[in-house]
């Protein structure tokens, strides 16, 4: 019985072995028929090596500038009073308190009664509010107070300009103005390399502008000189 079982077994595995055999001379036949004819051989693409990532560093970025006149002031916000403001201020009932008063190197306004009190920073309401709490916390009553500005503090326009110094500011003045007021470009005069010297916040700013760029009270503008 278990010879019967072996012998079954040999001729199956001789049967699979025929049968792959045959199949690989069919697909041999095949293949030889398919050059005979003349028709291109199937090529089996090789796979795509991978990708190489390429670095190419921070992007830049470029700040937007719009055309026309720069740093207009109601774009910048409220007027912030500092050194060489010169201040109306009010006060109702009061003739001895109502009177023009500047702003010092310290940047604060010296009001009787109340002494010395900082202006720098604040706008006009701001320092309206101050003053008023001041005054009334203990020598008037009720106390009405108004503060408008009687002269804004001053520009400066140094280098290549034929009368350098100090100017009186004028509400949206631009660099080509403050130039004109100061007399026009001297010969060595480089146009297009203007610097303005900027306070803010205590914090002094310096940058590049165009002859466009409106100024505002307190700047230094610098021309500088045209190297040939």
């Amino acid at each position: 019985m278990l010879l019967r079982h072996v012998s079954l077994i040999i001729g199956a595995l001789v049967l699979l072995s025929g049968c792959a055999q045959d199949y690989g001379s069919r697909e041999h036949r095949l293949s030889q028929s398919v050059k005979d004819a003349g028709a291109p051989a199937l090529e089996v693409p090789l796979p795509l090596p991978p990708p190489t990532l390429v670095s190419w560093g921070e992007p830049a970025v470029h700040p937007f500038m719009p055309k026309g006149p720069r740093a207009v002031a109601d774009r910048d916000g409220p007027y912030l009073l500092d050194t060489g403001d010169r201040l109306r201020i009010f006060v109702y009932g009061q003739p001895n308190l109502s009177r023009i008063y500047p702003v010092d190197h310290s940047g604060k306004v010296t009001i009787p009664l109340i002494g010395r009190v900082l202006a720098r920073g604040r706008t006009t309401g701001g320092l309206e509010a101050l003053i008023r709490r001041k005054l009334g916390a203990q020598y008037v009553k009720d106390p009405q107070v108004n503060v408008d500005m009687a002269q804004n503090r001053p520009f400066f326009i140094l280098g290549e300009v034929r009368n350098p110094g100090q100017y009186p500011y004028v509400s949206g003045i631009t660099v080509q103005a403050a130039v004109a007021i100061a007399g026009g470009y001297s010969e060595r005069a480089n146009e297009r390399k203007v610097e303005i010297t900027r306070r803010i916040n205590g914090y002094v700013e310096k940058m590049k502008v165009p002859d466009d760029y409106v100024i505002k009270p307190g700047d230094t503008v610098k021309i500088p000189e045209r190297f040939l």
